[in-house]
């Protein structure tokens, strides 16, 4: 499952992101340019480690972890999480805790596009990445 989310992806849509933010907490200025970016997201493993970097015109942000393992994770956004990511079925997972908070992002492939559903409370964003082809990726 991972293998397949593996690459590099860029956001095409973007679904309930400031809705997503605001239950978050997060201030109505960085909610805006939240709205603007269209992240990069690359996907790579290295043995059992999985990293997650994600990078836009405001905010870059990388993740390191192994499956089922809890590690700390500072969001973009500047949370500071407690984080467990697994799989499930067909999905990548991540559940972030903070302040008896808990918010869940779960990645999947759909139709060859990488769909994001992060959900807090009864909120629900869903943004979706398309593939770039490899030649593209390495020269941004």
């Amino acid at each position: 499952m991972v293998d397949q989310l593996q690459g590099t992806w860029k956001s095409i849509s973007c679904e309930n992101f400031q809705e997503y933010m605001k239950e978050l907490g997060i201030g109505r200025a960085s909610r805006k340019l939240g709205c603007l970016a269209k992240p990069r997201v690359t996907i790579s493993t290295d043995g059992e480690v999985i990293t997650i970097k994600t990078k836009s015109i405001f905010k870059n942000n990388k993740i390191s972890f192994k499956l089922g393992e809890e590690f700390e994770e500072t969001t973009p956004s500047g949370r500071k999480t407690k984080s467990k990511v697994t799989l499930d079925n067909d999905s990548l997972v991540q559940i972030q805790d903070w302040d008896g908070k808990e918010a869940t992002i779960r990645r999947k492939l759909v139709d060859g596009k990488m769909v994001v559903e992060s959900a807090v409370n009864d909120v629900i964003c869903t943004r979706t990445y398309e593939r770039v082809p490899e030649n593209i990726a390495s020269n941004p």
